[in-house]
């Protein structure tokens, strides 16, 4: 490629933060839930990049022909691919386009087409640099681009942006399609591959659930991993994750415990998985409780029936009805960020 900057160009990433931070030196936008990716164009040339420099290009056809159509011939962007599905965005059906056959992946980039949503510019429309420039002169230089040849775009937003605190924090609390908010230093250049001039403050979330069976340590009889459950619209009980972040010293008694409460089916719904190419005897053999005890957890996505990531355990809650345990606790409020674009 003939663009100032190379294909495996690292992005900017952020530092995790508890707390929105405030001033005039700082901009507000929306932290998307999706697919980081820098996109480079240079003449009929398109390359999507992800965050670890890994191609993504063959895997989202419709956003390189959308990039291919634009009028500017050379130019680089900084944004986030997601997939919109149900008035949020859907982490699943991202996942599923990660897939080798590009027969599948050309027929569900027309079932779900994805879309990019732009929060930086890196190469401007004349295919020169804008990395060093102050955030704030990235910024207006994005607004002209969009303007320029991406008015009407459907498949290429422009993120919002606001300076406005009170702005920051509505969006903090709002429902389906945010992961967060991401806080950005109007006075810096563009950080590549630091994690310095911004950060990332991310929506952590709890739930009540109950412990519908264990898993042993792989090399010792004590509980390894907690199963965690919670009854769906039908009253079954659904597993939709796990819990590993047991001390290692409350290991014996919990195990002493839980031994007391193996009973079939431990799980009345969707149940842990079977053997697969990637599993271990661990990951396969699990113990059935019986469902009585509740354990508040710790959560950042709930994606496709269960956690997407494993949970922090963070206290048990002898004083809850396991019947209380349910799906209403994980689905967000009805109110689509997408509105925002």
């Amino acid at each position: 490629m003939s663009l100032p900057l190379r294909k495996n160009y690292p992005p900017m990433e952020a530092l995790p933060a508890t707390e929105l931070p405030s001033g005039p030196e700082w901009q507000y936008e929306p932290k998307w839930d999706g697919f980081r990716c820098l996109a480079f164009r240079d003449g009929k040339h398109v390359d999507l990049m992800s965050k670890s420099q890994k191609p993504l290009t063959r895997y989202f056809p419709e956003l390189v022909a959308a990039l291919a159509a634009l009028q500017a011939q050379r130019f680089a962007l900084d944004g986030e691919i997601v997939i919109p599905s149900d008035g949020g965005l859907s982490f699943d059906h991202l996942l599923m386009r990660i897939h080798p056959a590009t027969s599948r992946v050309a027929k569900l980039s027309q079932l779900t087409p994805s879309v990019f949503i732009v929060f930086d510019l890196l190469v401007d429309d004349k295919g020169e640099s804008a990395v060093t420039l102050p955030l704030r002169d990235r910024r207006r230089r994005l607004e002209e681009f969009f303007r320029k040849y991406l008015k009407s775009n459907r498949s290429i937003r422009l993120s919002p942006v606001t300076g406005d605190f009170a702005v920051a924090r509505k969006w903090f609390r709002m429902g389906t399609a945010l992961d967060g908010v991401i806080a950005k230093h109007r006075d810096l250049p563009y950080q590549s591959g630091e994690r310095t001039g911004m950060q990332k403050i991310k929506r952590q979330r709890t739930a009540d659930c109950v412990v519908g069976g264990f898993r042993y340590l792989e090399k010792q009889p004590l509980v390894g991993s907690l199963l965690l459950g919670l009854y769906n619209d039908e009253g079954f009980l659904d597993h939709v994750g796990f819990t590993s972040s047991i001390h290692s010293s409350e290991r014996p008694a919990l195990t002493k415990r839980l031994k007391q409460l193996i009973k079939p089916p431990g799980f009345t719904g969707k149940a842990p998985g079977g053997p697969s190419r990637w599993s271990t005897k661990r990951s396969t053999d699990w113990q059935p409780l019986e469902p009585k005890l509740v354990v508040e957890v710790q959560f950042d996505h709930f994606t496709g029936g269960r956690f997407r990531h494993g949970t922090k355990f963070l206290r048990w809650r002898p004083e809850t009805s396991p019947k209380d345990c349910t799906m209403r606790q994980v689905r967000r409020e009805n109110r689509s960020a997408l509105d925002l674009l």
